[in-house]
């Protein structure tokens, strides 16, 4: 997993920061200029924060988280309005692939749907661990010297210690549920084999009772 989901994260987060200021201010009943006086903040800077023209710095929210009345991390990573679900927002990645973020905290596990465009292999490694589900297509998925095909419905799980690659098995795109974690923050998946493939690829390494097979 690439550090690009992460600067698309935090690029999220920081978006999400204004409207959540301009909320709270305008359902206290405060104007810009009542706002300005209580923290000090200037008209014209509150204003480009709300706007998002301007990034929030700490020294920007914390005289505001405490004129609202809540706590920072409220300003920085609650769900708007108070709504638990997740506002989708589709990311373009390179070459014609979609990232869609579902989760909106950066907690210790990260969910994605992806839908991934064909590409060549390119192995990676990194520290965590990876739990892959496909919603529609068919995946290819390379560990090391081993190669698995999972159909939908099936799921693969697997240390991102080793090197590893996925993508489209074919010319078409191919649909994902991708977890992302720290090593030792896994799925625990039983699963017995596609009747459409009765030969069932492999036991994926390093996590207990995992395969890719077939929910």
């Amino acid at each position: 997993m690439n550090t690009g989901s992460g600067d698309a994260e935090l690029e999220q987060i920081l978006d999400g920061i204004g409207p959540r200021l301009r909320r709270l201010r305008r359902e206290r009943g405060l104007t810009l200029e009542a706002l300005a006086a209580t923290t000090g903040i200037s008209v014209s800077t509150l204003s480009r924060v709300e706007s998002g023209r301007r990034r929030p710095t700490l020294d920007l929210l914390i005289p505001l988280a405490r004129a609202h009345h809540v706590a920072l991390d409220q300003l920085v990573a609650a769900p708007a309005s108070g709504d638990p679900r997740v506002h989708l927002r589709p990311l373009r990645k390179e070459r014609g692939s979609v990232l869609v973020p579902l989760t909106q905290y950066p907690g210790r596990v990260q969910v994605f749907k992806q839908v991934l465009a064909p590409r060549e292999p390119e192995l990676v490694t990194h520290e965590g661990y990876e739990w892959l589900y496909v919603l529609a297509g068919r995946l290819r998925l390379v560990l090391g010297a081993r190669e698995f095909t999972l159909r939908p419905g099936e799921v693969a799980e697997f240390d991102t210690t080793e090197p590893h690659w996925f993508g489209p098995a074919d010319a078409s795109a191919v649909e994902i549920l991708h977890l992302f974690g720290p090593r030792g923050d896994q799925a625990v998946v039983r699963a017995g084999p596609s009747a459409a493939d009765p030969a069932p690829s492999a036991t994926l390494p390093n996590a207990p009772e995992q395969s890719a097979a077939t929910t």
